[in-house]
C-alpha cells in the first residue's frame, strides 16, 4: 500500500525524508511538552488537559507505524494548535511557553508535510523499480 510503510529506518539521515521524519518527531514532542507545561502552569481542569493533549496523542500509533495518512491528519490538526497559539501570543506576547509552542507547531507542520511528500515519492519510485524488474 502506498501510504503505509512499517519498516523505514535503515541508515539515518541518508534521505531527505529521514531528516523530515526526525524533525517531525522532535517538533511533535516539543509541542506536546509545551501544551502540558502550559496546562500545568495555568492549573487548568482535567478536561482541558485532555483537550490540549489528546489530539496530539491520537496520532501516536499511526506515527509509530509510519502511516502517512496519520502524518497528513496531524498536519490538519496542527493548524488548530497554530490558531490557538497565535491567539495566546497576541493576548500575552511575553508568554515564552506559547512562543516555543508556536515555533514547534510551525516546524511540525512543515516537517510532517515534507516527510509525507518525500516518503510517498520514495515509495512510488521503489514500486516502479520493482515493477520494471
Amino acid at each position: 500500500m502506498l501510504l503505509h510503510t512499517p519498516t523505514m529506518r535503515t541508515v539515518p539521515w541518508t534521505r531527505p525524508s529521514d531528516k523530515a521524519y526526525t524533525l517531525t518527531w522532535m517538533s511533535w514532542a516539543a509541542l506536546l511538552c509545551s501544551e502540558i507545561l502550559d496546562a500545568w502552569v495555568h492549573q487548568v481542569p482535567p478536561i482541558i488537559w485532555v483537550g490540549k493533549v489528546l489530539p496530539l496523542l491520537i496520532f501516536l500509533p499511526g506515527m509509530v507505524k509510519n502511516n502517512l495518512r496519520s502524518y497528513i491528519w496531524l498536519c490538519f490538526v496542527s493548524l488548530l494548535y497554530f490558531i490557538a497559539l497565535v491567539e495566546r501570543l497576541v493576548a500575552r506576547p511575553e508568554n515564552t511557553v506559547a512562543a516555543v509552542g508556536l515555533l514547534a507547531v510551525v516546524t511540525l507542520f512543515i516537517a510532517a508535510m515534507l516527510f509525507v511528500r518525500w516518503r510517498a515519492r520514495e515509495i512510488k519510485a521503489a514500486a516502479e523499480a520493482g515493477e520494471s524488474e
